[in-house]
């Protein structure tokens, strides 16, 4: 059977190039110095944010005024139900 890569039972021409390449421990990154990886790093952050879509206005405050709204009739159940349990456990145990 044969998928996108090759046959199931032989194995790929890199697999067998990885094997066989010694060279340093940690690869690609023992090469670099620390400031190096931590520079890489943070343009590769800002790299991600770029891709990042950010909403409008309008979807902004769409957005935030269906988070308070929410969060609001939270807050009035959990208080509901805390009451009520206030008053259940004064009338049970008095």
């Amino acid at each position: 059977m044969t998928d996108a890569v090759g046959s199931i039972d032989t194995p790929d021409a890199q697999d067998e190039v990885t094997e066989t390449k010694k060279g340093r421990k940690g690869g690609k990154r023992a090469k670099k110095g620390p400031l190096k990886r931590l520079a890489l790093f943070y343009r590769q952050i800002i790299a991600e944010l770029r891709k990042v879509v950010w909403p409008t206005r309008n979807q902004l405050s769409s957005y935030t005024t269906v988070v308070i709204f929410f969060v609001a009739v939270m807050i009035a159940l959990v208080t509901v139900i805390d009451y009520g349990l206030n008053h259940a456990a004064k009338y049970v145990f008095g």
